[in-house]
């Protein structure tokens, strides 16, 4: 069955590079038949196979699909990258509305043993529908009478602790299956990076349990919501410019005015956004506010890491949230 498999693999190795078509880190992982083929839509899915496989990494090849910086919400997957999920022996998605490709991808894979993890299928009854909030932008096709009555949950699993223990769980049951020879060690890095996980989220409850003044609990986002996993672990709440998948920018008067309304009714001295916002949306909320002297504080939604900025620069998950507390915390402190 193997041989079978890496021939297929080959073959449309040989076909995708003839036509200079798609991802070239998904056909580099269709070349590299002796190692153990895991693909992953998702920055922190990636990260956690590393993690998971610890010292064993390099027996491993690891496709991670939206590391040209490509957004989860508007990917489309290449021919090298459904080839890649086709033949490889784990797939990590989120399984969210985002990945309706997903469904074809796995119709008829090349590999019959494949393993599949979906985020949102390991959650189960702990999948948030996306909250449209008081001062919430809608989107245009809701505005016009899109279709409202569809459950949409919000897909950014990862930006909960304790959500990331589980997936980081899930990801060890089915390395140790796939590679049983090395179940103990896969085990023993879950183990330690497990308690990596719980230091951070304790260090985080410490910090909001810390705050007497409950309206300092509230999050002001000039922006979109991603962090609902996150607010929910902590018990925070939060007011933002659009859903955490919206694909809007423009903010409109509504909105702004709003969001400055709540930072001068909360007495709030800082206002969220989320990395790579050009702060706009943020400075016509300041502006727009009594004291107009409000601090901008970014949050890292680890939707965006590219490839290249984890390999030169070391970026992990972990590091990705440690830094997401200490620029809470300087906000709030």
């Amino acid at each position: 069955m193997k041989k079978k498999i890496l021939s297929a693999a080959a073959a449309v190795v040989m076909a995708l590079t003839a036509a200079g078509c798609g991802n070239e880190a998904a056909v580099d992982t269709l070349k590299d038949t002796g190692k153990i083929h895991v693909v992953c839509t998702t920055f922190p899915a990636y990260d956690w196979v590393k993690q998971m496989a610890g010292s064993h990494a390099d027996e491993y090849s690891i496709t991670y699909l939206l590391g040209s910086g490509a957004d989860l919400h508007s990917f489309q997957p290449s021919a090298a990258d459904m080839a890649a999920i086709s033949n490889c022996d784990l797939f990590v998605c989120v399984g969210g509305e985002s990945e309706a490709w997903v469904d074809d991808a796995l119709k008829e894979p090349e590999n019959k043993d494949m393993h599949v993890i979906e985020l949102m299928e390991v959650l189960g009854d702990g999948r948030f529908v996306e909250e449209e909030k008081e001062g919430m932008q809608a989107e245009e096709e809701e505005e016009e009478g899109g279709e409202e009555d569809e459950i949409e949950y919000d897909e950014h699993v990862w930006m909960s602790l304790t959500n990331a223990d589980k997936f980081c769980a899930a990801i060890t049951d089915e390395l140790s299956v796939i590679d049983a020879g090395h179940k103990a060690d896969y085990e023993a890095n879950y183990e330690t990076y497990s308690k990596s996980l719980a230091e951070l989220n304790l260090s985080f409850r410490d910090l909001f349990d810390g705050i007497s003044d409950e309206k300092a609990k509230t999050l002001v986002v000039a922006d979109r919501f991603p962090l609902r996993y996150f607010v929910e672990d902590y018990g925070l709440d939060y007011y933002a410019a659009f859903v955490g998948c919206s694909a809007e920018t423009e903010a409109s008067f509504e909105t702004i005015t709003f969001l400055a309304g709540k930072l001068d009714e909360l007495g709030l001295d800082h206002l969220f956004v989320i990395e790579g916002s050009d702060h706009k949306i943020a400075d016509a909320v300041i502006e727009a506010t009594a004291e107009k002297n409000a601090e901008i504080v970014e949050i890292n939604s680890i939707q965006s890491v590219t490839s290249e900025q984890a390999k030169e620069n070391g970026i992990t998950y972990l590091s990705l949230m440690q830094k997401n507390y200490d620029a809470v915390k300087g906000a709030l402190t």
